[in-house]
């Protein structure tokens, strides 16, 4: 049989592939002479429609895990994984030792060689016997007894004082009657001096000191059992045709739902520990795992305009400090991503903003400071979790994955049903190690408790209303002379409220 196409071209359809001729038995089960195609095949099966062996296609990117969604939780895979043997860890958040201490009141003065040293009882137990210590702030002597302008005073502990436990100390390079004198004065040391602390200096014969005071402060983590269970039914699994793609489908969102709800506890749950009563069970514990959120120590409190100046000055924070990371990333929430995008470059040719591939995959933004790299990524679950202004600047090498029980699924029949559950199981907590992580807070309100936090001021007259309470914090991005004459762009001033209402400004000493 010929017929003419379009172009007028002759070809065959063979009688063939019309209908099924018959088998040995006489049943129409064979189409001889014919490839293998999906028509010839619908055509040998009694006239049944082509359409109807052919399976509509699926999206390849609906397969296509996206690990962007969760951001935080991707962190935490990369992060370096420890197997632990029970749901509560004793997490060491060890940071460098601090470089020094602060005074909480005034001492020296007059004819003293000795004086206790008033610190607080966080820092008191700092400064050991045959511990050097270097005073800010306050000139030392020469050896005729001379003030030396500029050249700070040196201290020397020499042991504990019975009442208030504080470092007894003397002066290497203090005041003195007269040149030649063996004893040296004790100089007036006025409250909040910070003091560096150096090497212990020991005398000719001795070979034994006290042992430096790292002893961590562990804090209790808990980790969190989280699950994700399908149940599907006999029938509903014996379909033969679309049913592998449905499942495909509902496998995926179940998935996405359980990594996105996770990512959001990684981030905004609470340390907890309850029981419950369970039927046929008995008393059972459950444990919530406490967020990255409330596990930063430090906050910055985000500017209503970002500038170049104040990511830098971001930047010096972040990689200056005692604990220095090796690289910092930031998640943000969109409206902080959008502030941080519009920033005007015009006036720092010099800043180089490109996009890059990092070492977890992402393509992210890359903000390039003399300090170190910023790599800016979105994190959706923070516009979620109604922190769209905020953002946490982490630094990735500085994250602990704590597993109990690794992730496993199974595959269960249903007691009394037509039916399997299949699920998933992990046992898990993230941790933070260090002190450089920083919480950009963009949504107003206090500091969460133990936490120091401070604003970026870019003005010269000194901060006023609400912003100024007892012990509040500002990184000067520029000169203000309002808070004093040496009030400087990089230094950190504090406010001191006094009772009848008024401010004075110091500049911040100890660790922040």
């Amino acid at each position: 049989m010929e017929n003419n196409n379009e172009f007028g071209e002759k070809f065959r359809v063979s009688e063939a592939s019309v209908e099924a001729v018959a088998g040995s038995t006489g049943a129409k089960t064979q189409v001889p002479g014919m490839p293998t195609t999906v028509s010839t095949a619908a055509l040998a099966t009694g006239g049944v429609n082509a359409g109807n062996l052919i399976e509509s296609d699926i999206d390849s990117e609906l397969f296509r895990f996206n690990s962007e969604d969760a951001p935080l939780m991707n962190l935490m895979l990369c992060a370096k994984r420890v197997k632990v043997n029970s749901p509560e860890v004793d997490h060491y958040m060890i940071d460098e030792p601090g470089a020094s201490v602060v005074t909480i009141s005034e001492c020296g003065g007059g004819n003293k060689t000795q004086c206790p040293l008033p610190l607080s009882s966080n820092d008191k137990m700092v400064p050991r016997a045959n511990c050097t210590l270097l005073v800010k702030g306050v000139d030392g002597y020469d050896a005729q007894g001379r003030r030396t302008p500029g050249r700070s005073l040196m201290l020397f502990v020499v042991g504990r004082d019975a009442v208030s436990d504080n470092p007894v100390v003397k002066a290497v390079n203090g005041s003195l009657d007269n040149p030649g004198d063996e004893d040296r004065y004790v100089p007036v040391i006025p409250a909040r001096t910070e003091i560096l602390i150096l090497a212990n200096s020991l005398y000719e014969t001795q070979k034994e000191v006290d042992p430096d005071m790292i002893v961590p402060a562990p804090t209790r983590v808990y980790l969190q059992k989280r699950g994700m269970n399908q149940v599907v039914s006999d029938y509903f699994a014996s379909q033969k045709k679309r049913i592998p793609f449905s499942k495909s489908i509902i496998a995926e969102q179940a998935i996405s739902n359980f990594k996105v709800r996770g990512n959001r506890t990684l981030w905004s749950g609470r340390g907890g520990k309850f029981r419950l009563s369970v039927d046929r069970m008995g008393m059972q514990t459950v444990y919530t795992t406490e967020g990255v959120r409330w596990q930063i120590k430090r906050e910055m409190q985000a500017p209503a305009q970002w500038t170049v100046e104040q990511v830098i000055a971001l930047a010096k924070m972040f990689f200056t400090g005692e604990d220095v990371p090796r690289s910092a990333i930031l998640l943000a929430g969109k409206n902080l991503l959008e502030a941080i995008q519009r920033i005007d470059y015009s006036k720092h040719p010099e800043i180089q903003i490109t996009t890059k591939v990092n070492s977890i995959g992402w393509t992210v933004t890359n903000f390039h400071t003399v300090f170190g790299d910023i790599e800016i990524k979105r994190e959706p679950a923070l516009d979620s979790l109604g922190w769209s202004n905020s953002g946490a600047l982490l630094g990735e090498n500085r994250l602990v994955h704590y597993v109990y029980s690794a992730e496993h699924s199974f595959s269960d029949r249903v007691e009394g049903e037509e039916a399997t559950r299949s699920g998933v199981l992990i046992w898990d907590a993230l941790a933070l190690k260090g002190s450089c992580h920083i919480w950009i807070d963009g949504e107003g309100g206090a500091a969460s408790e133990g936490v120091d936090r401070w604003v970026l001021w870019d003005e010269k007259t000194a901060p006023s209303g609400d912003d100024v309470y007892n012990g509040a914090r500002f990184y000067l991005v520029e000169d203000c002379p309002g808070m004093g004459t040496t009030a400087k762009a990089g230094q950190m001033w504090e406010a001191s409220v006094k009772a009848d209402g008024t401010v004075e400004w110091k500049p911040c000493v100890g660790r922040v």
